[in-house]
């Protein structure tokens, strides 16, 4: 991804229990490699969703190159470097983790 792009994060959600309910899938993004000081995850969206019991969904979570951007004291500025995007129903519960590669 570009610093002018932006990806699609598609995750697959399942209710598992015998209500219906709903399910709020979150993402985080970790810097990998940054120069500055980052926090340890930044929550960069999510999505609630209501399941039946039994049915899965996939649920897609926008992400701008943009919204990773720092402010240099003059200008925002997006990074060339490696992230990870972490899945999951909390910062404490992250259960899926995957490299993005921003150039």
């Amino acid at each position: 991804m570009t610093a002018r792009e932006s990806a699609t994060v598609s995750v697959d959600v399942t209710n598992t229990g015998k209500m219906a309910g709903d399910a709020v899938p979150q993402l985080y993004v970790h810097h990998l490699a940054s120069k500055v000081a980052r926090p340890m995850q930044q929550l960069a969206g999510f999505r609630r969703v209501r399941l039946a019991p039994g049915e899965t969904r996939t649920v897609k979570i926008p992400l701008k190159a943009a919204e990773l951007a720092y402010w240099n004291g003059k200008a925002l500025t997006v990074e060339a470097e490696p992230v990870e995007l972490r899945i999951g129903s909390s910062s404490a519960d992250i259960v899926l983790r995957r490299k993005l590669i921003v150039r």
